[in-house]
């Protein structure tokens, strides 16, 4: 993920992915470009929404944000990790909006994430917290080896930038 910002107020946010580790494997030739393997998330399942049909794309979680107020650009930012990008995406949000966070303290905070049933991993949970979540039927795991996802943002300020960069994975919040 990629998110930049210059010095007349234009920002992008832009996100790239071939998949697997090395995409599909297979380099065109002369070029050194690596195909991505995308398709592989097809299902053949009868029913399944991402089942393969003509002209369809698979699913797939490339999603570079980009968010507007008032108008005008103010916030690029992206969490990179698969399933976690969506959800990755609402709670640096909600972070931001609700909670008043600037956008590091809004990429630091604890994620939560779900992948299926009523399974959920949570990052640095309260005691009294997890109690909770328990007895609202909630099945809890273990936090280590689960990817919260990397996530970089740049917010417009009403003069500058403010730039942040998750220590989650390898990333730089830089400008001059």
């Amino acid at each position: 993920y990629l998110t930049v910002a210059d010095q007349y107020g234009n920002m992008i946010s832009f996100i790239n992915s071939l998949y697997g580790h090395f995409g599909s494997g297979v380099v065109v030739p002369g070029t050194g470009l690596v195909l991505q393997n995308r398709g592989a998330g097809f299902t053949m399942e009868h029913g399944h929404p991402n089942q393969i049909a003509p002209n369809k794309r698979p699913f797939h979680t490339i999603i570079p944000a980009f968010v507007s107020k008032d108008g005008a650009p103010w916030l690029s930012f992206g969490v990179m990790g698969g399933s976690m990008q969506p959800q990755g995406h609402v709670q640096v949000m909600l972070n931001m909006v609700e909670f008043g966070m600037d956008p590091q303290e809004a990429i630091d905070a604890a994620r939560f994430r779900h992948d299926s049933g009523t399974t959920v991993a949570v990052e640095r949970l309260d005691v009294d917290v997890a109690a909770g979540l328990e007895a609202l039927g909630h099945e809890l795991c273990d936090p280590d080896g689960v990817g919260f996802g990397g996530a970089q943002a740049i917010l417009k300020l009403a003069q500058g930038w403010a730039a942040a960069s998750d220590p989650r994975k390898d990333g730089i919040a830089a400008g001059h």
